[in-house]
């Protein structure tokens, strides 16, 4: 594919989003910034979260990673199902009956400010960090396939995409996000179904030898066998529904969407049907993934490869193969599909970064309207100079599989999220508040280091579940400084 084509395809997307931006954006207010003004159709809010939760990781990761993990990540998939129960009949009554704009209120409610600011400031790092690794992906095939040729520097590509982003959602926030990532997933779905089909077509295969080609792959395996293996089922099954627990039932990204719903009952019809297909999409993906090894194994294709290890570079096979050895019609849906999921995923984060920092940390109700237009808009330049930063920090120092270290850093950043919203929920007692803050930053580096010695003191090696881990840590920590608790003084269950 010539560069000047790639660029044509992703200025032609970017018109797009901008006339949506346009439409939705007019007489915006903070109200329709943060929240959308409690009047999004919930069938919506479905649809747009699939793009906002799967995002450029997604696409390229998961079927990247079906070589060396097998369908182990179906497992994960499956506690997703789990997770999403819990949200729907937990948490989501809980932020509708106190009609919460950030979710993380609630903890100043329960158990004081420090608590509040310190639950802020967790999102903010986890966020922040998921959404530039997130995006570093999908910067970096740019960069592959086609700012590389042209002589341009990763951090340029970097910055050109954030800013971007920033154009089309500085101004409308979360009711131009609900258009735009609406419009985003169902590009992003037609185009892996697109891909499975030219796929199928390449290796002359119907529906029926597609089903039976991907079921009966080694690469279709998940582990049941050894439960100190990382890629066991049962650990990666809980690991799942914690991950979902926190990573959209504690985050204000996600949330901040369900919350635009009229009302409770629209909310959880909304969780419904999202989880249903979020279950889909995921077999969609790594049943690609199956595919293209086959497809590569077919043509005699070889793979990019780690040199010090002799392992596949997972994150690096649908890149490749999409650009290299596609059709021209075929690496056009790619590059359009990773465009799609990529944008719904880092505008959403964007415009949930600059809510909870608005609202968590400044405060921003208590001034007039003009003002807090002004601070809303310098927080969205502030935060898309942030994700910059980490992205190119990020490059220097990356050795793994993308996906990966997305749920370890969501392991060791959202653990203590999940502690100090079980604590509230499940417990009765207060907390010394001042010492909430610290003990958030103790749990987080005592997890690092049992994860680091594991496997030297008991042979086990913690997967995905080091978030459960943190969560516990952090829990009984809070149970440590807690106290009996004032009902007059912290009056939310």
């Amino acid at each position: 594919m010539s560069p000047t084509l790639v660029l044509s395809l992703i200025a032609g997307y970017f018109v797009v989003l901008m006339i949506i931006a346009y439409l939705t954006s007019r007489k915006a207010t903070s109200e329709s910034f943060f929240i959308a003004n409690r009047n999004a159709p919930w069938y919506m809010v479905a649809f747009a979260m699939i793009g906002t939760s799967l995002s450029g990781v997604t696409f390229i990761s998961i079927p990247g990673m079906v070589a060396g993990q097998g369908w182990s990540y179906m497992a994960v998939v499956l506690g997703y199902t789990v997770g999403y129960l819990v949200i729907g009949t937990v948490l989501m009554p809980l932020y509708y009956r106190l009609r919460l704009v950030s979710i993380y209120t609630y903890l100043e409610q329960r158990f004081g400010f420090w608590s509040y600011k310190t639950g802020a400031f967790f999102f903010l790092i986890s966020r922040a960090v998921g959404a530039a690794f997130r995006l570093f992906l999908v910067a970096g095939v740019l960069q592959f396939a086609v700012f590389d040729g042209l002589g341009v520097p990763f951090a340029v590509t970097v910055t050109v995409s954030i800013f971007l982003i920033y154009l089309y959602t500085f101004r409308g926030g979360l009711k131009t996000i609900l258009w735009t990532d609406t419009f985003q997933t169902l590009a992003m779905l037609v185009c892996v179904a697109v891909s499975i089909y030219l796929m199928a077509q390449e290796l002359n295969l119907g529906f029926a030898g597609l089903v039976k080609t991907v079921k009966e792959s080694s690469m279709s395996q998940i582990y049941f066998t050894d439960p100190k293996d990382d890629k066991f089922f049962w650990k990666q099954f809980a690991s799942g529904a914690f991950i979902t627990i926190v990573m959209t039932g504690l985050d204000q990204d996600l949330m901040q969407k369900n919350l635009s719903c009229r009302n409770l009952q629209d909310a959880q019809k909304n969780m419904f049907w999202f989880t249903i297909a979020i279950v889909l999409v995921n077999v969609f993906f790594l049943s690609l993934g199956v595919l293209l090894y086959q497809f590569a194994a077919a043509k005699g294709i070889s793979l990019p490869v780690n040199p010090e290890t002799g392992a596949v570079i997972g994150d690096n096979v649908f890149p490749l193969l999409a650009t290299h050895h596609f059709s021209l019609f075929a690496g056009i849906v790619f590059i359009l599909g990773i465009i799609a999921v990529t944008y719904a995923s880092a505008d959403s984060a964007l415009t949930a970064l600059t809510t909870s920092f608005c609202v968590d940390m400044l405060d921003i109700k208590q001034y007039e309207e003009q003002r807090q237009k002004q601070l809303r808009q310098a927080t969205h330049f502030g935060f898309s100079i942030v994700l910059v930063l980490i992205i190119l920090v990020f490059r220097a120092i990356n050795d793994q599989s993308v996906i990966t270290s997305v749920f370890k850093a969501a392991g060791y950043t959202y653990g203590p999220l999940l502690g100090l919203y079980s604590f509230g929920i499940f417990t009765s007692r207060g907390l010394h508040d001042k010492l909430v803050l610290p003990l958030c930053l103790l749990a987080p580096l005592l997890t690092w280091f049992i994860n680091a010695n594991s496997e030297a003191w008991w042979g086990y090696k913690f997967g995905f579940e080091i978030l459960i881990l943190n969560g516990l840590l952090t829990f009984l920590g809070l149970l440590a400084i807690s106290r009996p608790r004032n009902l007059e003084l912290n009056p939310v269950a």
